[in-house]
């Protein structure tokens, strides 16, 4: 289909009446050939790259992403290789649609299948957590690509604990557990995170969480696929639970009776990560790993038999 320019009165007027930069909706009706008619923020994710869901002549729409900093770039460039990964094989019922990509080395654009109008959690329901399991089955069953990372590679990245013995403060400054708690338990969650098998083949998406979850219609879709990697797919389900019962799910242990060091190597990541100083265009994300580690400790605490947390914020 031949691409037909966007009047520029007409992007003027998209810009001033949405928001929407005038470069992205340029670069996305070129990509696609079809004249944009409206644009609409997508809310939500923790970094500054730009979220727009736009509707094109013929009333088809689209999700386009656009990185704005050298992070999300990155970040946008690896999605997209797993999303041509996917289409390549016929595309994966639990991964969105490409419609669309314009690289740029700094400011590259997708365009994806539009979930704005599927059913975003929470609330949680039963029906719906055994959804995302059987979801998580089918991710687990697939191969991840020949050049998806290896999770057992980025073990030291994970393995908060780990950090929090070189340098206890950031994690001491939440309140949630004393000098003399972290003393009695820390070792023991140092050995609990090393024992986490992480090795694998299979596909991983590590980030599962609940503004990473649509249901459209039959399918369970996981989105943001930046952290493609490889390894064992048990680290999905695991790293899922504590957001969930931040949200009112059940507990992790109800699903994962038995998490093999999951739970000391999620809550040390969290511990790690929640007391320092929010990454630049990320001032959310701290909050969000704090209120995850106030699941996932509990959750280690209860695997591991350690004593209960005893700091001023910890309940």
């Amino acid at each position: 289909m031949p691409s037909r320019s966007l009047p520029q009165e007409r992007l003027a007027f998209l810009r001033r009446e949405s928001g929407a930069p005038t470069e992205l909706i340029a670069r996305a009706q070129r990509v696609l050939g079809s004249r944009v008619v409206d644009a609409r923020r997508q809310d939500g994710g923790y970094t500054p790259a730009e979220r727009w869901a736009l509707t094109f002549e013929d009333r088809s729409s689209v999700f386009a992403k656009m990185g704005t900093t050298p992070l999300t770039a990155g970040w946008l460039v690896a999605e997209h290789g797993f999303y041509e990964h996917a289409e390549s094989l016929g595309g994966f019922e639990f991964a969105p649609r490409l419609l669309g990509w314009d690289p740029h080395r700094e400011r590259p654009l997708v365009l994806l299948e539009d979930l704005s109008a599927g059913d975003w959690p929470p609330p949680w329901t039963a029906e719906r957590i055994e959804r995302v399991c059987v979801m998580l089955e089918r991710v687990a069953a697939t191969n991840a690509p020949d050049w998806a990372p290896s999770i057992e590679e980025r073990r030291a990245h994970l393995a908060g604990w780990t950090r929090v013995q070189s340098d206890p403060a950031p994690f001491l400054r939440l309140g949630l557990a004393t000098a003399a708690w972290l003393q009695v338990a820390l070792a023991r969650l140092v050995d609990a995170e090393a024992s986490a098998v992480l090795d694998g083949d299979a596909l991983v998406h590590l980030d599962v969480r609940s503004d990473n979850l649509c249901f459209v219609g039959r399918r369970t879709v996981l989105v943001d696929w930046n952290n493609t990697a490889r390894g064992n797919a048990l680290l999905d389900l695991a790293a899922w639970l504590p957001s969930l019962q931040s949200e009112g799910g059940p507990p992790p242990w109800e699903l994962m009776p038995d998490s093999g060091g999951f739970s000391a190597l999620l809550s040390g990541y969290f511990a790690a990560n929640a007391g320092l100083p929010y990454p630049e265009g990320a001032p959310r994300v701290r909050g969000v790993q704090l209120a995850q580690l106030r699941t996932s400790l509990p959750w280690a605490i209860r695997e591991l038999g350690l004593p209960p947390l005893d700091g001023h914020s910890a309940r």
